[in-house]
């Protein structure tokens, strides 16, 4: 199977609901992570990196976000000749609840192109993951379908989670739906899969037929039908499904090991440039195990922290365990431990606020405390 016969479709606006206070003004693939990034560079980056040509962004509200930071996709080196990014928003005011249905009414883009298979991918997923190895996989098995799952435990956040189980050659012999015990080392079908595009579309077809609109419900039935097989993403992998599992991978980026994993210079993660002059460090600031990124200004002592552009931490100001999003004022003299700060909001002099790392505490974009 070549790279550039895989059309790519991501879906942007997987669990928003699940965290409502981020994707209260986006959708949850534009939601800022790791100092400069956001969760769609991740999956972008990885099918740019594996040779997907063609890709589509099914956002179905609060996309704006969405589309300033992706562009045209030159980022991703997905706007040449023969490459495109394409953003699929909803049309004459209809939103679908349910992929089934979004998948279908999406047909038109779908078989219009040229790639003979579909790579489907949720938009929460942050992982450093090399597509070819699999395309390979696929090939080698003579799959008709090929899900990529994860050995662990079920994040929070999931409501109806998949999980599956193999035989030793990777085939898929059985498929839960909403398991009982998801609090155990399972593996964790997270949403990406690889499929043939007219098969995809065969089955979408008669389950809209039946009024069978469950997703998870039909990939469990084309088990009977279809050679189904899974493959494993053995690396580091943070699904995004609460404000726990958010705070906890931005606190995950302070280990090297996972940095140097996630930001393989062989597979770069590509985002969206923004030119800022470089990080100024005042006479009293004291800065210790964070992330600082370009055009902060930092005169207060920040620790174990991500502190996105832009942001300035005044004099006097201690910070501990904190995410700060981009232009976002710290005034003197306050103490911040457990705070998730979104963008431009203003924080005035001497104040306090502590959460615990179990229930970080969460400012919403533009306030002012």
């Amino acid at each position: 199977m070549r790279s550039n016969d895989v059309l790519g479709f991501i879906f942007a606006g997987t669990l928003d609901d699940k965290i409502p206070e981020l994707a209260a003004s986006r959708t949850t693939a534009s939601v800022p992570i790791g100092g400069k990034y956001r969760l769609i560079d991740f999956v972008l980056s990885n099918m740019s990196n594996s040779g997907v040509n063609n890709v589509g962004i099914v956002a179905k509200s609060n996309f704006l976000s969405l589309t300033d930071h992706v562009g045209s996709g030159s980022a991703y080196d997905l706007s040449k000749r023969r490459s495109n990014l394409t953003l699929l928003t909803p049309y004459g005011g209809k939103v679908f609840s349910n992929y089934v249905e979004t998948i279908y009414n999406m047909h038109g883009y779908i078989e219009h192109c040229r790639e003979e298979y579909i790579l489907i991918s949720p938009g929460n997923v942050v992982t450093n993951f090399d597509y070819t190895a699999l395309f390979d996989f696929h090939s080698k098995h003579n799959s008709d379908i090929t899900v990529v799952y994860k050995k662990g435990v079920v994040p929070s956040g999931y409501d109806r989670p998949v999980t599956i189980e193999t035989d030793e050659s990777g085939k898929v012999t059985q498929m839960f739906i909403k398991p009982e015990k998801t609090d155990e080392v399972v593996n964790h079908f997270y949403g990406s899969l690889l499929v043939k595009k007219s098969l995809l579309m065969e089955n979408i077809r008669m389950a809209l037929s039946l009024n069978e609109l469950d997703i998870k419900k039909l990939l469990q039935k084309m088990l009977d039908k279809y050679s189904v097989y899974a493959f494993e993403n053995k690396g580091y992998t943070a699904i995004i499904s609460s404000i726990n599992s958010y705070f906890d991978f931005n606190m995950d980026l302070m280990k090297k090991e996972v940095r140097d994993e996630l930001f393989n210079p062989k597979r770069p993660i590509y985002t969206k440039v923004r030119d800022d002059a470089p990080c100024r460090y005042g006479l009293q600031s004291r800065v210790k195990n964070s992330i600082i990124a370009q055009g902060c200004v930092i005169d207060g002592e920040v620790e174990n922290c991500v502190i996105f552009k832009g942001v300035h931490v005044g004099v006097g100001a201690k910070l501990n365990n904190c995410i700060i999003m981009q232009d976002t004022t710290i005034g003197k003299d306050t103490n911040l431990n457990y705070v998730i700060i979104d963008k431009d909001v203003t924080i005035k002099d001497g104040r306090s606020l502590m959460g615990f790392d179990s229930y970080p505490i969460y400012i919403a974009k533009k306030s002012e405390v």
